[in-house]
């Protein structure tokens, strides 16, 4: 099996070019050899390569910036993965993509399922959902994993940043009152692969899926987490949304049913903190 990988600098896509080898020949691209944000490079290498899986990892993810770069994100997150998607019914090959738990508004009060109807409240959540249509719209066989709160021991995202941000400051102001689940880049490159073979060994089972940690928390719930895993003496106080400055609204519940994804593959991925706690153990922080 020939699997081409996108986005291979990115947190997800590191994590899955370690794992994917586990089902056949991987080629890793990034954004030098194919950017989403130029259709030609995309047509040209997925012609070239001829592959049996497409996984894309790339994506536009600076949340707050999108909000001023609305078009940028927009040709990353809905043209790129279109014209991957055309492509990949061209081909006959299976499109592996990642969404993201901000397609909703967040006033739900449980968890949300597949079924919910989305409602973004940001840019970045609007592209992310027209990537998902766009693919949809395709015809081609698909799997969207709609994922939420990812970081790993790499780059910026909220773990590196509480770290820092510890070592900068005495007391920490931290929003309180959204709640989802942190989701690890080394859960999501392990069940990955898990998910393929599922799916190539039925095809019926190709299409959405919520895929996050198990549990939830807060942002503050997280931070504490955090601090108290790299046993950290860091003060913290529990803010509402409107005490931190942003011009980006985010929801308030960005919890996730992942009952299909059980019940269809059998995959449940573990709880947030057994995967913070694996992070911090392997990586040594």
């Amino acid at each position: 099996m020939r699997i081409l990988l996108t986005g291979v600098t990115g947190q997800v896509g590191s994590a899955l070019q370690k794992t994917l080898p586990a089902l056949g020949e991987v080629l890793p691209l990034g954004r030098p050899q194919l950017d989403l944000a130029r259709p030609d490079s995309i047509r040209e290498v997925v012609r070239i390569a001829k592959p049996d899986v497409i996984v894309n990892a790339a994506a536009y993810t600076a949340v707050d910036q999108a909000e001023q770069d609305e078009a940028l994100a927009f040709t990353v997150n809905r043209d790129g993965p279109s014209i991957l998607a055309e492509e990949a019914a061209r081909h006959g090959a299976l499109l592996v993509h990642f969404s993201s738990d901000y397609v909703f508004d967040g006033d739900k009060p449980s968890p949300y399922l597949e079924t919910d109807a989305p409602n973004p409240l940001n840019a970045y959540g609007r592209s992310k959902l027209a990537g998902e249509q766009a693919i949809r719209d395709s015809g081609c066989r698909h799997l969207i994993l709609r994922t939420s709160w990812v970081y790993s021991e790499h780059g910026k995202n909220f773990l590196t940043t509480m770290l820092r941000l510890a070592g900068e400051h005495k007391t920490l102001r931290i929003v309180d009152d959204q709640h989802g689940a942190p989701t690890s880049t080394r859960m999501i490159g392990e069940a990955v692969p898990k998910v393929i073979a599922g799916v190539l060994e039925e095809d019926g089972l190709a299409g959405l899926y919520h895929f996050t940690a198990a549990g939830s928390t807060s942002w503050h719930g997280f931070a504490r987490a955090i601090f108290r895993e790299r046993a950290l003496s860091v003060s913290t106080s529990a803010i509402s949304s409107a005490d931190y400055p942003s011009a980006t609204r985010r929801p308030r519940n960005s919890r996730l049913d992942n009952t299909k994804l059980a019940t269809n593959l059998g995959i449940r991925l573990p709880d947030w903190e057994a995967g913070l706690r694996d992070v911090v153990a392997r990586v040594g922080l």
